[in-house]
C-alpha cells in the first residue's frame, strides 16, 4: 500500500484539501478528485447508506492517483475500522470521540501491537491482497495509516487535552456544526464559545505533537483556521456541489418561456431562412 500522503505531507510542515466523496461514489469522481490535486477524499458512512462494497472501488481510484481515502466509520465495533482498513482506506475517522478512553480503544481497533490490538489478515488492499511481505506489512502498517477523532460535543472539548495525549490518535478534527449545536447556539461558528473552543483543540494539538483539522466552506475560512494551526481543510463536497449547480441551473433558465415572437423577431427569422435557402 501507498504511503499516506497526508502523512507525508504533514510531516513536511504543509497541510491537506480534503473533498468530501458521498454521493458520487463512482472511481472515476474520485480519481479526478486525485488529478486535480487534492489530498483526501473524505468518505461518510456515518449519514449515508453505504456498504463496505463502495470503500473497495474508491479506495483503487484513491491508489491511482495517490490521494488517501478518509473513511468516517459507523461506531459498529471492532470490525467498522478493521474492514474500512483491509478494504484499502488511508485514513479512520471517529465521529463523536468525546473521551481519551473511548479514543484509546479506537488506537487499539486501528493498530497492530505493540500500539494496538488490530488482528492480522495480510490479504486485503493495504497488504496488496498478500503481495508484500507478511512482517515487513506488520512493522511498517501503524506508521501508513491516520487515526482522526472528532471533536463536535463539549464533553470533547472539556477533555481535549487527555484526547490529544493518546498515543495513536494523530488528528483532532472540530465538527462545527454538532459542536455548536452541543453548545446550543447552532451553527454560530463566530460565537465566542466556539471561538474558545477552536482555541483549545489547537493548543492541545499544538501541546501534544497532533494535527488538527476542520470543517471550512470558503478559502477566507480555511485561511482563517490555517492561521490558527490547522493542517487539515475541507473544500468541496460533491453532494452541495450538485444541490448547489441545480440551483444556479434554476435561476439561469428560471425566466425563459414560451411566447410569442415580435413582428421584427419574426421577419428576421423569416429573411434568415430564405437566405439559407
Amino acid at each position: 500500500m501507498v504511503k499516506s500522503r497526508l502523512r507525508t505531507k504533514l510531516q513536511a510542515g504543509d497541510f491537506v484539501r480534503v473533498v468530501g466523496i458521498n454521493r458520487v461514489t463512482e472511481p472515476w469522481f474520485a480519481e479526478v478528485a486525485g488529478q486535480l490535486g487534492f489530498d483526501v477524499v473524505w468518505f461518510d458512512m456515518e449519514h449515508r447508506p453505504h456498504g463496505y462494497e463502495v470503500i473497495d472501488r474508491l479506495s483503487l481510484a484513491c491508489r491511482a492517483t495517490g490521494i488517501d481515502l478518509m473513511v468516517r466509520i459507523c461506531k459498529n465495533g471492532y470490525t467498522s475500522p478493521m474492514r474500512a482498513l483491509e478494504l484499502g482506506a488511508n485514513g479512520i475517522m471517529i465521529p463523536h470521540c468525546c473521551s481519551a478512553d473511548e479514543a484509546r480503544r479506537w488506537v487499539d481497533w486501528t493498530r497492530f501491537p505493540p500500539q494496538g490490538k488490530r488482528g492480522f489478515d495480510g490479504a486485503g488492499a493495504d497488504a496488496d491482497y498478500s503481495l508484500t511481505d507478511a512482517l515487513e506489512y506488520l512493522h511498517t502498517q501503524n506508521s501508513k495509516i491516520f487515526l482522526a477523532v472528532q471533536i463536535e460535543d463539549q464533553e470533547a472539548v472539556h477533555s481535549v487535552d487527555e484526547i490529544a495525549a493518546v498515543d495513536g490518535v494523530d488528528v483532532l478534527f472540530v465538527g462545527p456544526a454538532d459542536l455548536s449545536i452541543s453548545f446550543g447556539i447552532p451553527f454560530q461558528r463566530q460565537h465566542p464559545d466556539m471561538q474558545r473552543a477552536f482555541d483549545k483543540v489547537a493548543n492541545a494539538a499544538e501541546k501534544n505533537g497532533k494535527w488538527w483539522g476542520t470543517v471550512t466552506e470558503t478559502p477566507e475560512q480555511a485561511q482563517i483556521e490555517l492561521d490558527r494551526g490547522a493542517r487539515m481543510v475541507t473544500c468541496a463536497d460533491d453532494h452541495f456541489l450538485l444541490v448547489q449547480g441545480l440551483q444556479h441551473a434554476s435561476q439561469q433558465f428560471k425566466n425563459i418561456g414560451i411566447r410569442k415572437p415580435s413582428q421584427a423577431e419574426w421577419a428576421k427569422s423569416q429573411h434568415a431562412d430564405l437566405s439559407r435557402g
